[in-house]
C-alpha cells in the first residue's frame, strides 16, 4: 500500500515527528476556537481524520476478529475522549501548560508500572511542577481548565496502554482508522450540541483539513508504529519533550508568553517524566 510507505521511517523519528505535528496542529486548532468553539473544532478534527483514513486505508471490517473489535472500540473511545477534553482545556488555559498538566497521566503510568519504590520520587517532583502553575500561583490559570487537562492526561495514559495492546493484534493503520471511527461517534455529537457548526464556512475547509492531518491522522499513525517497535519506557522518554514543544508552538503561532515559573514547571515535569522512564529502564536491566 503506497500510502502506508509514507510512514515507513524508524520509530524514534516517528515519535519526534508526531510530537511536532500534534503540537503544531494544536496551535492551529486553538486559533479556530473563537469561530467554532473547542467541541466543534475537536469534532471536525476527529471526523475529517476518520474520513481521510478510511479513504486511504479502506479497512475490511468483515475480516476483524472478536478480539480485535473488543480492543479497537475502547481504544477509539479513549482516543476521542482524550482529544475532546484536551481541547476544552486549552480553550481555558495556555497550550504549553495544558500539555504539562496532561503529561501527569503518562508519568503516573510509568511510575505505577515500575518495580522501584524510588521512582515515586518522580511523582513528587512532578507535583512540585504542578504547584508552580497551580491557580493560586498564576492568575491566568483557570481551575476548570487545569482539571480538564489533568483528566485528558488520564485518557492519554489509557491511550498508551490500549494502543500498546492493540498494536500487537492489528496493523497500525487499521487500528488508527477504526479507532478514529469510534472516536468520531463519541466526539461529533458534542460538536453538534455546542452549536459551532453554524459558523463553519467554505474558507475554513483548508485550515480544518490541515488540522485533521497534523493533529490526528499523521501523528497517530506514527505513534502506533512507534508503540509497536519501541519499549514503553523509551516511548515515554521521547514523549517527555511534548510539553516544551507545545509551549514553543504556542509562543510562535499563538503569541502565548509564559512567565519564568511556568517555564520552570514545564522543565520540572519533563525531567520527572524522563527520569521515571529511565528508572524503569534501569529496573528492567537489573531484572
Amino acid at each position: 500500500m503506497r500510502a502506508a510507505k509514507i510512514f515507513n521511517i524508524p520509530p524514534i523519528p516517528s515519535v519526534l515527528l508526531a510530537i511536532i505535528s500534534v503540537q503544531g496542529g494544536a496551535a492551529i486548532a486553538k486559533s479556530i476556537f473563537p469561530l467554532l468553539g473547542a467541541a466543534t473544532t475537536a469534532s471536525l478534527r476527529i471526523g475529517l481524520s476518520s474520513i481521510f483514513l478510511f479513504l486511504i486505508f479502506r479497512p475490511n471490517l468483515n475480516k476483524l476478529t472478536s478480539a480485535q473489535w473488543k480492543s479497537v472500540i475502547p481504544f477509539g473511545l479513549c482516543l476521542g475522549a482524550m482529544n475532546l477534553v484536551f481541547y476544552l482545556a486549552i480553550e481555558r488555559i495556555p497550550l504549553g501548560l495544558a500539555v504539562t498538566l496532561e503529561f501527569i497521566g503518562p508519568l503516573i503510568l510509568a511510575v505505577v508500572s515500575s518495580r522501584r519504590r524510588s521512582d515515586f520520587l518522580w511523582i513528587l517532583l512532578a507535583a512540585a511542577g504542578i504547584a508552580l502553575i497551580a491557580p493560586w500561583n498564576a492568575e491566568k490559570i483557570d481551575p476548570l481548565g487545569a482539571l480538564l487537562a489533568l483528566a485528558a492526561g488520564g485518557f492519554w495514559a489509557g491511550y498508551i496502554l490500549l494502543g500498546g495492546n492493540i498494536s500487537k493484534i492489528m496493523a497500525g493503520p487499521q487500528a488508527v482508522t477504526l479507532g478514529m471511527m469510534f472516536a468520531s461517534i463519541l466526539v461529533v455529537p458534542f460538536g453538534v450540541m455546542s452549536g459551532g457548526f453554524e459558523n463553519f464556512n467554505a474558507e475554513m475547509i483548508i485550515p480544518v483539513s490541515a488540522l485533521a492531518l497534523l493533529s490526528s491522522a499523521i501523528p497517530f499513525l506514527l505513534e502506533m508504529k512507534a508503540l509497536k517497535l519501541l519499549p514503553p519506557n523509551t516511548f515515554s522518554i521521547l514523549m517527555s519533550m511534548e510539553p516544551a514543544v507545545a509551549a514553543l508552538s504556542a509562543l510562535v503561532f499563538l503569541g502565548e508568553h509564559l512567565v519564568l515559573t511556568e517555564w520552570l514547571a514545564i522543565t520540572v515535569v519533563m525531567v520527572a517524566s524522563a527520569g521515571a522512564a529511565l528508572g524503569k529502564t534501569t529496573s528492567q536491566v537489573e531484572n
